[in-house]
This record gives C-alpha cells, structure tokens and sequence, in this order.
C-alpha cells in the first residue's frame, strides 16, 4: 500500500466520523429531537405507523436520535470510521485505476 492510498484511506476513516454528527442533524436528528418537517420525521411516522403507533427501541429512528441527541457511541463511531475507511479504500482504488488508464 503506497502512502498516497493510507492518506485517501485514512481522510475517509476521519471524514466518516467528523461529518457523522453534522448530517445526523442536517437529517433532522437533533439533540433539542426529532426537527419538524425533515427527513427524521417522515422516518419516524413510517416507523410509527410500520410499529402501530410507535416508534420501535433500539430501531433505526431510536438509534439515529439516540446518536443525534447524545452523540455516537465507541462502537457507532468505529463503524462509521470503518465505512468511511472502506469508501476510501475504493476512492483509492478508483484513483489508481484512472492514473493506469491515463498511462
């Protein structure tokens, strides 16, 4: 693995993490609950009406919230570092392809 591919790698583990709590409440996932009219609302009526009238704990809306209000927790964000790792691994990849290509 060159230097190049651990820096894209890494920016992405990082990126994942830092960016994580912003679109949780660009979302509508906030720590004042769930924003009026946003895309965290219309989640958490499918949910509620999906469940009967209320929001399932421990489901998807639960946990979002939970991460919105409170922040993620070690395990959360070690699994957005992992995805955000895994995207710049691909990022990577896709890189050198083109620059193979261009050769």
């Amino acid at each position: 693995m060159s230097k190049d591919q651990l820096i894209v790698i890494t920016a992405g583990a990082v990126g994942a993490v830092v960016l994580a709590p912003v679109a949780l409440s660009m979302a509508g996932f906030t720590a004042a609950g769930i924003t009026a009219g946003s895309m965290a609302a219309s989640m958490m009526s499918s949910a509620a009406i999906t469940n009967g009238g209320g929001v399932a704990a421990g489901g998807l809306v639960a946990l979002l919230q939970s991460a919105g209000a409170a922040g993620m927790s070690a395990t959360a964000t070690a699994g957005v570092a992992s995805v955000g790792g895994a995207a710049g691994a691909l990022a990577s990849g896709a890189l050198g392809f083109l620059k193979r290509l261009r050769k």
